[in-house]
């Protein structure tokens, strides 16, 4: 089973880093998931009402990670932190995108706590996860472009395993490698806070919101956490 960990370097620099790992077991995506399209109508209802709109980059938790990324040379508004990118997607369009189950439970999640969300199907990883800097030679394959190599400049923060590149800027843009799928089985979610003492309740929150919608459809989910003073987690 693969380990998730933290470098020291990076939990150095972000010391009050919180990362939830759910783990989902024997997941079907191929059955509907009826509480997931209810998540993600809710979400949209309460936009259209103007009863509730996502977090924008005036929101404490999203200016946390654009500070973040300009300190690791990415412009937060060219490059978005993922969770600032659907959050501006969805007021915009008024909708979610609808991608499979296992994709759009993690999104509804990621848009209602204002924090960064993504997944990798344990299937297609190799060797241990480490979210640590890039040193340049790394390569990577953005999802949907599986014709595609970047390579991350030195210093940005990258989640990679024994191949290559997972997640580029710590959290704008998953592997092309790993994306979850309908058939995707065995799954690791991710859900992210820089400001543990202020949101690890609403980490922990999301955690359970997200593990509650995989349930239904899983044998078995399971929750971890990594921080500066746990930096490691096998899944």
């Amino acid at each position: 089973m693969p380990a998730f960990r933290l470098t020291s370097a990076v939990a150095d620099a972000f010391p009050d880093t919180l990362i939830a790992l759910v783990t989902a077991t024997g997941l079907r995506g191929r059955e509907s998931w009826p509480h997931t399209a209810v998540a993600m109508e809710e979400l949209e209802q309460q936009l259209a009402d103007g009863t509730w709109r996502p977090a924008d980059e005036t929101d404490p938790r999203i200016d946390a990670w654009h500070t973040a990324y300009r300190s690791f040379g990415t412009n937060p508004r060219r490059i978005r932190p993922s969770v600032d990118a659907l959050g501006r997607r969805l007021a915009k369009k008024g909708t979610l995108p609808r991608i499979t189950p296992a994709v759009d439970a993690y999104n509804a999640v990621s848009v209602r706590h204002g924090l960064p969300a993504g997944a990798f199907d344990l299937d297609h990883v190799t060797g241990d996860v480490v979210i640590r800097h890039a040193d340049g030679t790394e390569s990577f394959t953005p999802l949907g472009e599986p014709d595609t190599v970047e390579h991350p400049k030195p210093g940005e923060i990258i989640y990679a395993d024994t191949t290559d590149v997972l997640t580029r800027h710590w959290n704008h843009r998953d592997a092309h490698r790993t994306r979850v799928t309908e058939d995707s089985t065995h799954v690791t979610f991710v859900l992210e806070t820089l400001h543990a003492a202020r949101d690890g309740h609403l980490l922990t929150t999301a955690a359970e919101e997200l593990q509650t919608l995989l349930t239904p459809h899983a044998e078995r989910t399971v929750v971890h956490h990594l921080s500066p003073a746990a930096p490691q987690a096998t899944v």
